[in-house]
């Protein structure tokens, strides 16, 4: 009996260990999958098929190709950042969306539809 709990105490302590070795990489992989689709992003935003809302995730604003695919995927990665940002901060995913919907809105080209913090929307 005592070596099989040895043997689960040691494998809890090394899943503990390298859990955050394991979160680092899944944010290597986020990273990487928000990189490659910044080009797709960009043209849908030109296009106005989507815009950034008020949280800090894109948003569908007219339906036009895999826009709806693309803003899923974007949302669900920036979900897992702002999640990882909230854990290591103390703050929520919620106002770690926030402030970064402030940042995505200045830094916005031209002509792309932000959100305004009253829910109404505008080109930049």
């Amino acid at each position: 009996m005592k070596p099989i709990f040895v043997r689960l105490c040691w494998v809890l302590a090394l899943g503990f260990a390298f859990a955050p070795l394991a979160r680092a990489q899944d944010l290597g992989a986020i990273k990487q999958r928000m990189e490659a689709r910044i080009p797709t992003l960009d043209a849908l935003k030109s296009g106005g098929a989507v815009g950034e809302n008020n949280q800090g995730l894109v948003e569908v604003r007219a339906a036009q190709g895999d826009a709806a695919a693309v803003v899923a995927a974007e949302n669900a990665d920036r979900l897992a950042v702002y999640e990882a940002i909230a854990r290591k901060t103390g703050s929520t995913v919620a106002k770690v969306g926030g402030t970064r919907a402030k940042q995505i809105a200045a830094g916005s080209q031209a002509g792309v539809w932000v959100q305004h913090e009253d829910g109404s929307w505008k080109k930049k």
